[in-house]
């Protein structure tokens, strides 16, 4: 799948164009029934299905205060777009300059930079541009004078609720990372890149994988039992997420992955972590060397988990 930061990247071939507009947070079983549709309107069509998505959730530059934690990091969600069997994703800086263009000005600048457009598929309730002046009603219009089809899908309801990415938030948070997972349609997943941490696992003599995960979803402070996926290779691992409280009490909680029989430098690299279990909450010790113990029971009780 190809990354586009403009329409025009496409290139100039005269193929007309479907495409799926949305923030997509955590590509859920709702985004992906407006995604495959796109794909399946382009291939009946002979057209190139094309994801149109942000580089950020909108929210971060209209009301910063009420940016809610991403479910996905930005390459985990294009990953998974590409998995549908698009064409292309094009990604939008979101700033504050194309945040005050009017819904009409954005679909006509698409139009223009892709040349062709053959269909457009969002959600029922989906609404663009400044102060939400877009709505599927108004996309219509916009359709019949530009020439193209529009699909506004109904939501997709689990359980007598509709999926949403606020539902999943709930759920994770909850700690029902299997029910995030059933509306994820696939299992939910944490991913950030590995960076430098105080080394204390490594004093401890257990080093550990540092993650940056600012502006991500977490699960419930505790320790767990993982796999963690680096460079193309899973490895068993051992999760802690929290704030250190024998050690060195952290401001917010830090996810700290400890990989099982491996001691390699990820440092720079993007780790992905599949929660399997939870082994315990996080509470404090009283000493250096009870933590140490109980990281080793963490760890004895995960490779039992794994068999």
């Amino acid at each position: 799948m190809n990354v586009l930061r403009t329409a025009a990247e496409l290139g100039a071939a005269p193929r007309r164009v479907c495409l799926a507009i949305g923030v997509f947070d955590g590509v859920h079983l709702g985004h992906q029934q407006v995604i495959r549709q796109t794909v399946a309107d382009a291939r009946q069509h002979e057209a190139l299905a094309v994801v149109v998505t942000f580089d950020r959730h909108p929210n971060a530059v209209l009301a910063p205060e009420r940016t809610p934690p991403l479910l996905y990091s930005l390459p985990q969600k294009l990953r998974v777009i590409g998995s549908l069997g698009v064409d292309a994703t094009l990604l939008i800086r979101f700033d504050k300059a194309f945040s005050e263009q009017t819904g009409e000005a954005f679909v006509r600048s698409l139009a223009g930079g892709f040349g062709h457009i053959h269909g457009v598929c969002v959600g029922a309730s989906f609404t663009f541009g400044h102060q939400r002046s877009g709505t599927v009603a108004s996309l219509r219009e916009l359709g019949r004078e530009l020439g193209f089809q529009v699909h506004g899908l109904a939501a997709v309801s689990l359980d007598g609720e509709v999926v949403s990415s606020t539902r999943i938030r709930d759920a994770i948070r909850a700690g029902d990372l299997d029910g995030a997972s059933q509306m994820l349609g696939r299992v939910w997943s944490l991913s950030g890149g590995v960076v430098s941490g105080a080394r204390f696992g490594r004093k401890l003599g257990f080093p550990t994988a540092n993650l940056d995960t600012a502006g991500l979803l977490l699960p419930p402070n505790g320790v767990y039992a993982a796999r963690a996926t680096a460079g193309g290779r899973a490895h068993r691992a051992v999760v802690n997420i929290g704030v250190r409280p024998t050690v060195a009490p952290a401001a917010a909680a830090q996810v700290e992955a400890h990989l099982l029989d491996f001691d390699a430098d990820l440092y720079g690299q993007e780790l992905e972590i599949t929660f399997i279990e939870k082994l315990r909450d996080e509470r404090k010790f009283p000493s250096l060397d009870a933590l140490k113990t109980q990281i080793a029971a963490d760890i004895s009780a995960a490779r039992a988990l794994f068999g």
